[in-house]
């Protein structure tokens, strides 16, 4: 054959495997390539069954693959060709590429195959599938990191909005301090003022009558006064949170009568403050200060809001261990509009008239009340008087 040493040499320095069998499956032919893939030498692999280079199932199945092809021509890889798994002589696999032909010759039917290496393309694929995954990982990453980003900036601009709409309740509560202070500190200077020079008027003739009924003029103002910088003052320590509770257990009645005493000495003409208690127990674990605090404002409301010769009533209640404390007046009521505003701080109800007060009263009320862990409620109508209810844990 003229050219068989031509198609030896394609055949030996292919770049790809080549491997020919017999119709029994044995190796006749191995080029450097292939065994160089699967690790053997020629004399290694020639005359041996091509299963040797298999791995299971195909290396049990090898010879039944032929079989049957020569009994029924129907191919199973013959002309087509697959990705198949050889294995090498250290027991290593590999993927490759399998093509297999078959060639008549006068001796008999060969099959050649033709075997091109996977492995680099595999590991190709194995790399790209490793960035991708971690290109997925950093991506994720990346969209957490970026996400807690946004949270943050979006919290930082909550807290800013937040920053910005205190500084303009400040600024608002500034200037209604500023207009409410110049109005109730006014009206009482203005009082002490007249009286002073009227004492001294009377003083010359004397008339004592005139001074005392003006010295009791100054007295109500200057207590006005204090009133109203003590609440001032309490708003001042609730705004910058200095107002801590300080719980200890007292008796109530004790507390009550004596509360009752101190303020029908401001009260009206013909006002009278009616005290009453109901259960038996009568001990409570209370902020003494913000608890006298709290019912000295809502008792000096009902003085302030009501007529001369009527009924304050004052009623503490320990039951199933809830204290209840109510303050009932039958004066001028509260405008069912002006309800949902009644403990916002410098507000007053649009029926006040020329009734001095801050607006403060009830705020400072509601906020004490919640330090002490409590609740505060009300009802009220027009001309028919206001029903305070603080409500704290006994014990």
């Amino acid at each position: 054959m003229e050219n068989a040493p031509l198609l030896n040499a394609i055949i030996q320095n292919a770049i790809d495997g080549i491997i020919t069998i017999t119709e029994n499956g044995v190796v006749e032919l191995i080029n450097p390539s292939a065994c160089k893939l699967f690790g053997y030498s020629p004399e290694e692999v020639i005359g041996n069954n091509l299963s040797m280079l298999m791995q299971s199932p195909d290396k049990d199945r090898h010879d039944t693959y032929l079989q049957r092809y020569q009994q029924t021509g129907i191919p199973h890889i013959i002309g087509t060709g697959r990705e198949v798994t050889g294995l090498k002589k250290d027991g290593n696999v590999f993927p490759f590429r399998l093509a297999v032909s078959e060639v008549q010759l006068a001796e008999g039917i060969i099959y050649t195959g033709f075997i091109h290496d996977l492995s680099p393309r595999k590991e190709a694929e194995d790399k790209l599938k490793n960035l991708a995954v971690q290109l997925e990982e950093q991506v994720k990453e990346r969209t957490l990191t970026l996400n807690n980003i946004v949270e943050q900036l979006r919290r930082s601009k909550e807290e800013v909005s937040l920053s910005l709409e205190k500084e303009k309740e400040l600024g608002l509560l500034k200037s209604r301090f500023v207009s409410m202070a110049s109005h109730e500190f006014r009206t009482p200077l203005s009082a002490i003022q007249l009286s002073v020079s009227l004492i001294d008027k009377y003083a010359l003739v004397p008339d004592t009558g005139r001074i005392r009924k003006h010295v009791g003029k100054i007295k109500n103002a200057v207590g006005n006064l204090t009133s109203v910088l003590n609440e001032f003052l309490s708003l001042e320590k609730l705004e910058i949170g200095k107002v801590e509770p300080n719980f200890n257990r007292f008796d109530l009645v004790e507390f009550g009568e004596e509360i009752t005493e101190q303020m029908q000495m401001i009260a009206k003409q013909n006002q009278n403050i009616i005290y009453q208690h109901t259960g038996t127990d009568n001990m409570v674990r209370l902020d003494r200060n913000l608890l006298k605090n709290c019912i000295f404002n809502l008792i000096s409301n009902a003085i302030k809001y009501s007529g001369e010769n009527t009924f304050i009533e004052f009623n503490t209640e320990i039951e199933a261990q809830i204290c209840r404390i109510t303050i009932k007046d039958n004066g001028i009521g509260i405008p069912e509009a002006d309800q949902k505003h009644l403990f916002e701080a410098f507000f007053r109800a649009h029926n006040t008239g020329t009734i001095p007060g801050t607006g403060l009263g009830l705020n400072i009320v509601a906020r004490y009340t919640c330090l002490m862990n409590g609740e505060v409620d009300f009802k009220s109508q027009v001309n028919q008087g206001t029903l305070f209810t603080l409500s704290f844990p006994a014990l």
